[in-house]
């Protein structure tokens, strides 16, 4: 195993200050002006280092970083890069991870995360805070526990993705998605989940305007409705909700379950209410659940 060649205490400036890296311990360095100062590195170890300017690692591979800054102008910051771990970490900058593989993200703040996380493959994150529009558009095979995100249009195209333990202030998230599970988490926002496929919660919390509407397989498992209007237009479902739900409008087929449901449309010129099976309660007529 190669030995590692260590920076510590260093101020990096210039543009590619340290491209094509490789075997790097980098300890308590500034990477100041100076755009792509690790791109194309190789099995870098950043330990409490900053990067205060553009495009800091791009087609990198093997990276770890550990109570690591990013300040605003280190904005897309990671892209084009594989097998990369960050750990009690402050990213200030937008638009970063993209086109990445093998992401690891712990114990994470990010407060400018609009255009984040899209189009990557493989991601694990575990205790993250982010705040921004569009984030982790179009990524695949993701694993998510304890993240806190506020900023809409949220996991735009994803699949094949868990998320546990989790608070979504998002409107329009999961929009285009396919097979989506979510367990034991807080949604709010308008419009939950339209166009989507193959879209499971379970043990959830959800409040939503004309929520999960246009979903091809929806199924809700132990799941509370707050506030929920117009929910499930034109979608096939199997809904088991915990409490009563405002209102329900035109689902394709399936079954709802709910302690009641305040207004019931069923537009026979629209959808055919055969196809879907209600029950309220220990009630299977439609009409005793309004």
């Amino acid at each position: 195993m190669n030995q590692k060649k260590e920076y510590r205490e260093a101020l990096l400036t210039g543009e590619r200050a340290l491209f094509g890296g490789h075997d790097l311990k980098i300890i308590d360095t500034i990477f100041a002006d100076g755009e792509s100062p690790l791109k194309e590195s190789r099995n870098i170890e950043l330990l409490g280092s900053m990067f205060k300017w553009k495009y800091p690692l791009w087609y990198a591979k093997n990276i770890t970083a550990k109570n690591c800054t990013w300040f605003e102008m280190g904005r897309a910051g990671v892209w084009y890069t594989d097998h990369i771990s960050v750990e009690d970490s402050a990213i200030e900058a937008p638009k970063n991870f993209r086109r990445c593989h093998d992401v690891t993200l712990k114990n994470i703040s990010l407060p400018v995360a609009s255009e984040t996380m899209w189009h990557c493959d493989g991601v694990v994150m575990e205790h993250v805070t982010a705040k921004g529009d569009y984030f982790a558009m179009n990524s695949e095979n993701m694993v998510i526990r304890d993240l806190t995100l506020y900023g809409n249009y949220s996991f735009d195209g994803v699949k094949n993705v868990e998320i546990h333990n989790s608070r979504l202030l998002s409107k329009d998230a999961f929009w285009n998605s396919d097979h989506v599970t979510v367990y034991d988490s807080f949604i709010s926002g308008e419009y939950l989940g339209w166009n989507a496929k193959n879209l499971t919660l379970v043990n959830c919390t959800i409040e939503s305007l004309q929520g999960m509407c246009y979903i091809d397989n929806l199924v809700m498992k132990n799941c509370r409705l707050l506030n929920t209007t117009l929910a499930f237009e034109y979608s096939t479902i199997d809904a088991e909700i915990d409490s009563a739900i405002d209102s329900v409008m035109n689902p394709t087929s399936g079954i709802i379950r709910a302690d009641a449901i305040g207004e019931l449309i069923m537009e026979a010129d629209k959808i055919d209410p055969d196809k879907t099976r209600i029950i309220c309660g220990r009630k299977s007529k439609e009409a005793e659940c309004a």
